[in-house]
């Protein structure tokens, strides 16, 4: 049984503003779900009664129509549900897909989380294991410590104001991922977009094995200084780390300065 709560709020989009996000659980990215191959799934999904609009879930890793999204439609103060069977591993978005106002718009407001459905003997032990979405918010203008509001236009012509890494522009700057020399990392990253594909890299090396598009049955590739991940898709990315503090960026052009950029320090 996985319960889900579609919520509307106000909270930070980074040190100098705040932001009115929707999302699930009144978290951005929303709760990562595991599971396995085979299984049957119990998804709820409430929408909280404060909330303006209607919500929806579309996961990707659902088969058929809208993923599962006409059986999870929730109007303000209502539930509803439905049960589905995993039949297809990998590494999967879920979203809101309701139709109003749009579905970028309720993607770009952070309504997003990450599905893994691992396959049939599931996913080789590692030491550490981190869950990344890298999403752009596109606001209007406003001065430091107000609070921002959605641009349709400037998601239109793709002109984010912040490209960040799990909804908030200095989230793994503030607080790094942890881990011991000697461990093996394992980062699973998911891009809701809207628009942009994403550009994954570690600057200090390599990444020993990459699996692309969010596939956990192809075999991987080796030794990769930068990953690709388009929009509504995902990546599993490995290596072996040694003591010290590595950077993990998106170079493409200012995404950067945006807010997309992590830290992982190793003892």
């Amino acid at each position: 049984m996985v319960n889900l709560e579609a919520n509307e709020w106000v909270g930070p989009l980074s040190d100098d503003n705040n932001y009115e996000f929707w999302g699930f659980n009144k978290t951005v990215p929303g709760p990562m779900i595991r599971v396995m191959v085979g299984d049957t799934v119990e998804i709820r999904l409430k929408n909280h009664k404060d909330s303006k609009e209607s919500h929806n879930i579309d996961f990707h890793a659902i088969t058929g129509p809208g993923g599962g999204a006409s059986l999870l439609n929730s109007e303000p103060g209502q539930e509803s549900g439905g049960k589905f069977k995993m039949i297809i591993p990998g590494i999967f978005l879920y979203h809101c897909a309701t139709a109003s106002p749009s579905i970028p718009e309720h993607i770009a407001n952070g309504m997003y989380g990450t599905i893994i459905v691992e396959p049939a003997g599931g996913l080789k032990p590692v030491d550490k294991e981190f869950q990344i979405t890298e999403s752009e918010f596109y606001t209007k203008e406003g001065g430091k410590g107000e609070t921002l509001e959605f641009s349709y236009e400037n998601g239109l012509d793709e002109r984010p104001s912040h490209v960040v890494y799990n909804g908030h522009a200095s989230s793994l700057v503030k607080t790094p991922l942890r881990a011991k020399a000697g461990d093996t990392v394992r980062i699973f990253l998911t891009n809701p977009g809207p628009n942009f594909v994403d550009s994954f890299q570690l600057l200090e090396q390599p990444f020993d094995r990459v699996y692309a598009e969010g596939s956990l049955t192809s075999p991987p590739t080796e030794n990769v200084t930068v990953t690709k991940v388009p929009t509504g898709g995902a990546v599993m990315a490995e290596f072996k780390v040694k003591a010290g503090t590595y950077t993990f960026v998106d170079p493409v052009k200012s995404r950067k300065n945006q807010g997309a950029l992590g830290l992982l320090k190793v003892d």
